[in-house]
């Protein structure tokens, strides 16, 4: 990731250009906001998803009035970085944070119900498809599990227990086969380039972890890219 400075400058430059051109320092309190992200090993591309995040709710506010400052951008920041420690596995190995405090900030489980959820999954897939950067034999996949889980939508709130298991069951099968179809439409070099960046994204944490962790964070950080190129959801529920 470089030195906390270089990250705070990719940080500075990256808010500039969401801002048109404006830009806004980050130095003061700013500089220790984003050198605290930077600390904890909040991945640069993470980072820049949820300054997205923050921009894009700002924008549909109507008219910007005064550019994005980064402090706004913080808690949207956090939230993408705790979404993706829940994507990989990975837990704090932050510079200066004590285990009691790095506990504290392991994400929340999922606080949307099972039938929002699905509500959701079927949205986003009807989104990944009109997309048009899925395959056709992608395409026929997110068709089939759509259709499943339109159908589940209308129980999904009355079900229980052993029910209400197997359907959780059936979404983490679904969602292997989701992901399956659309790492097969890659090519070697895409595959390449996003095992380059998973292995980026989690170097921070690298040193620290068991091989066998790594490898399985590796893997679950090259799903979460793979969705995020075809802007396809997370079928499972958690």
């Amino acid at each position: 990731m470089g030195t906390e400075s270089d990250y705070c400058r990719e940080i500075e430059t990256y808010l500039c250009r969401k801002n048109d051109g404006h830009l806004i320092r980050v130095v003061g309190p700013s500089f220790d906001l984003v050198s605290g992200w930077a600390a904890q090993g909040v991945p640069l591309k993470v980072a820049f998803a949820g300054i997205d995040r923050y921009v894009e709710r700002y924008y549909r506010k109507g008219p910007r009035r005064r550019p994005v400052k980064i402090d706004f951008c913080e808690a949207d920041v956090l939230d993408v970085f705790d979404e993706w420690r829940r994507a990989t596995g990975v837990a704090i190995v932050a510079r200066g944070f004590q285990p009691s405090e790095a506990s504290s900030l392991q994400p929340p489980a999922s606080s949307l119900s099972l039938p929002s959820h699905l509500e959701r999954v079927v949205l986003r897939l009807t989104s990944a498809r009109a997309g048009g950067k899925l395959g056709a034999g992608t395409d026929e996949v997110i068709d089939r599990i759509a259709a499943e889980l339109d159908a589940a939508r209308s129980k999904a709130g009355g079900l229980r227990g052993a029910a209400r298991q197997a359907l959780i069951a059936r979404l983490a099968a679904l969602d292997v086969d989701l992901l399956r179809q659309a790492r097969a439409t890659l090519d070697a070099a895409t595959r390449a380039a996003l095992t380059k960046d998973a292995e980026a994204e989690l170097a921070p944490f690298a040193a620290s972890m068991p091989a066998d962790a790594l490898a399985r964070a590796r893997a679950l950080a090259i799903d979460r890219l793979v969705r995020e190129r075809f802007g396809l959801p997370t079928v499972s529920f958690v």
